[in-house]
């Protein structure tokens, strides 16, 4: 399960769109709007957490190929060029380098590592059917938009692929020497982005042709909202308006300047973060507890 993840097989992926989408909202939301500590690490957990239940270790690759770089990069430079705060750590050309800045820098770079790696996790659980199911009637255009957008990374590195193995078939990457190769690699690049516009042309026409958009024209689906998709509804929305209401009394938030002021661990911040973590182990608990009695179905059998 952990080497190459469960994918769309996840039990919430199995859930109606509806329930996928107001988890999705309300955690990369709340996520983007949260720069305390706290906040943050609970965030980067569960998102490496469900991220590599979804994917595996290919998520594992993903995440510390993306997520290192992008902390260290951030908050060299944002200490460098930001002079703010009051605990200088040493000076490079008579500029100040803070802790406040460093500490901003590494906050800031974690925060925008959570938010694509539940992007990501959204990429898998949404699949381009549930996006035109949910958007169709009210925005056919965004709906075909967005599930095209969602679909077009996948869908180009398995193109890119079958135009290298097409040009290795015929001897064109034998050899030569490095501007030989770039210029090969320019002209794979090329026909890509050719083949890509045309399919795209294609599918708008094919869908325009369909009637797709014109009003009162139904859509065939296998989406039912059940029993269990409702109690998830109402859990995710219970634990969702609770965390807002903590985040709406300004406990999601810290002064980084001129001094780092962390508030107070209390009741109401305590059951704001626990309520945090709930609303974020929904998923995992539901994909975890569906593979478990999966795997005792396929002992029994």
């Amino acid at each position: 399960m952990i080497k190459e993840g469960l994918g769309e097989k996840s039990t919430f992926a199995n859930c109606h769109p509806i329930v996928n989408v107001v988890y999705f909202a309300l955690v990369i939301g709340i996520t983007m709007f949260s720069m305390n500590p706290w906040f943050i690490t609970i965030t980067i957990f569960f998102a490496w957490t469900y991220s590599i239940l979804l994917s595996g270790k290919k998520a594992i690759k993903y995440n510390i190929l993306f997520t290192i770089p992008i902390i260290i990069i951030m908050s060299v430079i944002n200490a460098l060029f930001i002079n703010n705060g009051a605990t200088v750590l040493f000076f490079l050309n008579d500029n100040r380098v803070t802790l406040e800045a460093f500490v901003y820098g590494i906050a800031a770079a974690a925060l925008i590592s959570a938010v694509i790696i539940w992007f990501s996790c959204f990429n898998v659980v949404m699949s381009a059917d549930k996006l035109i199911y949910l958007f169709g009637r009210i925005t056919p255009v965004l709906a075909l938009t967005l599930s095209m957008i969602f679909r077009f990374i996948p869908l180009l590195k398995e193109r890119f692929k079958e135009i290298v193995m097409g040009q290795k078939c015929m001897g064109r990457h034998r050899g030569g020497s490095i501007f030989f190769r770039m210029r090969q690699r320019i002209k794979e690049v090329s026909i890509l982005v050719s083949w890509s516009l045309e399919a795209a042309i294609e599918t708008s026409d094919s869908m325009e042709a369909r009637g797709y958009g014109l009003h009162g024209r139904t859509s065939f689906h296998l989406f039912k909202l059940s029993y269990r998709d409702k109690i998830l509804l109402v859990l995710e929305l219970i634990f969702g308006l609770i965390t807002i209401l903590g985040c709406m009394t300004g406990l999601n938030n810290i002064y980084y300047y001129p001094k780092i002021v962390l508030k107070n661990m209390d009741l109401w911040m305590g059951i704001t973060l626990l309520t945090y973590m709930v609303l974020m182990s929904l998923p995992i608990v539901l994909d975890i507890r569906g593979e478990k009695k999966w795997q005792e179905y396929r002992l029994e059998a």
